[in-house]
């Protein structure tokens, strides 16, 4: 008897009303299941242990929650069987789709990017693929697809990861590890080991040599490496102004072409090696060349990712708002010069002294934001004291904070200057979300500067 046969007339407790609870209601709907949607923040209130109904056959858990979390703990305790949403979607998967070829993705940073990268090859090979989890449409959403796909890349968080133990993967790409999400963790050696699990899950690995956390982490055989130096045969690297593939090609001694560094945009370090992880994942399920070369070159970077919104007077104005931790504020931050640095919001428990102390050299001045603004600043006052600290109040709301913003940044900047936001933080105690604080600078900006 198959898991999706054995649905019908359960009781499920769908925990988490998100997007990702909605669309594992539906399904658990179709096959016949009767969902219990359960959430505390649609239900708030100190009883919400006590309002899990009794009689449950099963729970299905959303990303997010805590493993530790009360609700959980009291789900074990009645001995209900519990299932997270990717190792829910698996199972139907196994039913609707057996030969469903599945890929995964993970790291601190680049996710989004990478796994939009694959988007733009599988597009350009004509193949029956889609992209789904973290980003876009849920896993399970993907796999009841109305016709079936032959291939899904995920792109996974430590979260998704750290719920979920069946899936088997033809590869799995590791970008990097740093810190972020400590907070729900815990510390950050469990917030590292969340991302390493997804090793234990795939047949072909591949990981981030130029990374340091992972090259001291990953000591296991059988791994496809890929940096921004010269490949050794079994690895991807870039050559001159090439990416080049010595991993997947005809044989050791054959290199493969897979792009020149013209056709990543934009051409940072780290850029390129998010397109270096996106093609191994490509060419490990025996897309060609030509097809990921196509796919790279035509891809284009989401909003809010080092987006150039003006440039005028020799000053640019970028809003790089999805750098959400100290990690991407790094990358962000290397990718320019003469720097004012809009930064602040939800730390998540990470630490800023390894982002001002790398990167304090670039940056001339700093104009802060948001909830734990006083750890970079205190970060800024050791590592860089010379820095011009500015603090801007949320006086209104998150639209009025960023022309208060801009409007800083107008009267310090000078021509050659980069007007930088790269939050390195969270930014639900202002905004919505990343996307909607980056919207807000671009709009002030455009308000401001342009008018």
């Amino acid at each position: 008897m198959s898991f999706v046969s054995e649905l019908a007339g359960k009781k499920c407790l769908v925990v988490g009303a998100g997007v990702t609870g909605c669309a594992v209601e539906k399904v658990l709907k179709k096959f016949g299941a009767i969902p219990i949607l359960f959430d505390e923040k649609v239900k708030p209130g100190s009883d919400v242990i006590n309002q899990i109904p009794d009689l449950i056959d099963m729970a299905v858990i959303s990303p997010g929650w805590r493993m530790d979390h009360p609700v959980i703990n009291k789900l074990r305790q009645k001995k209900i069987s519990i299932i997270g949403e990717v190792d829910f979607a698996w199972q139907v998967k196994q039913v609707l789709a057996p030969k469903q070829v599945w890929v995964g993705l993970t790291g601190t940073n680049g996710k989004t990017t990478t796994i939009q990268m694959v988007e733009s090859i599988f597009k350009s090979a004509q193949i029956n693929g889609a992209v789904c989890g973290n980003v876009g449409r849920t896993v399970i959403e993907a796999v009841v697809h109305d016709k079936p796909y032959d291939y899904l890349a995920l792109e996974l968080s430590s979260f998704q990861i750290q719920w979920s133990d069946l899936p088997k993967y033809e590869s799995v790409a590791l970008l990097n590890i740093a810190e972020d999400h400590i907070d729900w963790h815990g510390s950050f050696d469990s917030y590292a080991a969340a991302k390493l699990k997804l090793l234990e899950q795939g047949k072909k690995l591949i990981v981030n040599k130029s990374d340091k956390e992972l090259s001291k982490r990953v000591s296991r055989d059988s791994i496809t490496w890929f940096s921004l130096g010269t490949p050794l045969p079994g690895e991807l690297g870039v050559v001159e102004n090439l990416l080049v593939d010595r991993a997947f090609s005809a044989s050791d001694t054959e290199a493969g072409e897979i792009a020149e560094l013209i056709d990543i945009s934009p051409t940072v370090p780290h850029n390129v090696l998010n397109a270096l992880a996106a093609a191994a994942l490509s060419l490990s399920i025996g897309i060609n060349y030509l097809a990921v070369k196509a796919g790279l070159k035509s891809f284009e970077t989401d909003h809010h990712r080092m987006e150039l919104v003006l440039s005028k007077n020799e000053i640019s104005w970028v809003d790089d708002s999805k750098a959400t931790n100290p990690h991407a504020a790094i990358a962000s931050l290397h990718s320019y010069f003469n720097i004012i640095w809009i930064a602040g919001g939800l730390a998540k428990g990470a630490s800023m002294d390894e982002l001002v102390f790398n990167t304090a050299d670039r940056i001339k001045s700093v104009i802060l934001i948001g909830q734990d603004r006083e750890m970079i600043a205190q970060a800024v006052l050791k590592h860089s004291p010379k820095t011009k600290i500015f603090r801007i109040d949320l006086k209104s709301d998150g639209n009025q904070l960023m022309l208060d913003v801009v409007k800083q940044a107008v009267e310090i900047a000078k021509a050659g200057d980069t007007v930088l936001l790269a939050p390195a933080c969270a930014s639900m105690d202002q905004f919505e979300s990343y996307a909607d604080r980056g919207q807000a600078f671009a709009n002030a900006v455009r308000a401001v500067v342009q008018a």
